[in-house]
């Protein structure tokens, strides 16, 4: 078997050689799928520094929370679970998202739950601050915040590594619901000047969009029906009255007394005798035809 044509490097796991090239294995750790991919020790050894530098961040935000929460409690166990709560939970949050990711699996709820933790833990460390210097606010608020950033790149790029893909970060989310804030503030703040400088079009022009985006339910829609009107009979016309009494008369349908029943039912109608007689030649042609 002829060797000269082996690659070198990373990924060799097979040679070729003889007359008909005939491939053969070389790693049996890659055939039997546990050759680690490029990358994965960079990987492991970041997801343990990463345990590093959560411990260490966690004892500072740990001691900032305490401080607040006895101020608060004055009781010394119930200050310290509490002020652990957070920081536990974002513990169990991480190592959530990074078996899920490891998985192959979405993790977006618990990397969202995680920025919580985190942005709650930085709330309770800044009322432990001096909120009147800057620079004390961010001392405290540093370690939970920087935390949940390198938590977040973790999973994304175990993510990455794992399945070759990207998944929304919940830090975008935040960003975008802060941007969505920030523009209703500014629209907020527009319209509060317009009022000022022109109330009545303001108002006027609210009203309308008020009214625009809550139209009322149309009948179909309401709960309760309106009354039914109870249909009122119009009271019969005159040829109606001549032509009803014709049709109950004896003589009805003969064309040689027409003229004189007409002049006979005529006043009962209300009618002049040439008008019922024209209206009973008129019903005798209709029945005829």
């Amino acid at each position: 078997m002829s060797t000269s044509n082996v690659s070198r490097g990373p990924g060799l796991f097979e040679i070729t050689g003889g007359p008909d090239d005939r491939r053969v294995i070389t790693n049996i750790r890659r055939l039997a799928g546990a050759d680690r991919a490029p990358g994965s020790i960079l990987i492991a050894s970041a997801a343990w520094l990463l345990a590093i530098i959560g411990a260490g961040a966690l004892y500072v935000s740990f001691s900032a929370q305490r401080q607040y929460v006895f101020a608060a409690r004055h009781q010394d166990v119930a200050s310290i679970i509490e002020a652990l709560l957070l920081d536990l939970l974002m513990i169990v949050f991480t190592l959530l998202a990074l078996g899920l990711s490891r998985a192959g699996k979405s993790s977006r709820t618990e990397r969202g739950l995680i920025l919580a933790c985190a942005m709650a833990s930085a709330y309770v460390n800044a009322s432990a601050a001096d909120t009147a210097s800057p620079r004390s606010v961010v001392a405290y608020v540093l370690a939970p915040i920087a935390l949940a950033v390198v938590v977040d790149r973790v999973v994304a790029v175990i993510r990455r590594h794992v399945l070759a893909d990207e998944e929304a970060s919940a830090w975008t989310a935040m960003g975008c619901a802060v941007l969505a804030a920030s523009r209703l503030t500014g629209v907020a703040a527009l319209y509060s000047l317009r009022f000022v400088l022109a109330p009545p079009s303001t108002a006027t022009g609210l009203r309308r969009m008020v009214l625009a985006a809550a139209p009322l339910p149309g009948p179909e829609h309401q709960a309760i029906a309106a009354p039914e009107v109870p249909a009122i009979d119009a009271p019969p016309t005159k040829k109606a009255a001549l032509l009803a009494l014709y049709r109950v008369h004896p003589e009805y349908g003969v064309k040689a007394s027409a003229s004189k029943v007409a002049a006979e039912l005529a006043p009962q109608a209300g009618l002049q005798a040439g008008t019922a007689r024209a209206y009973l030649y008129a019903e005798l042609e209709s029945r005829a035809s």
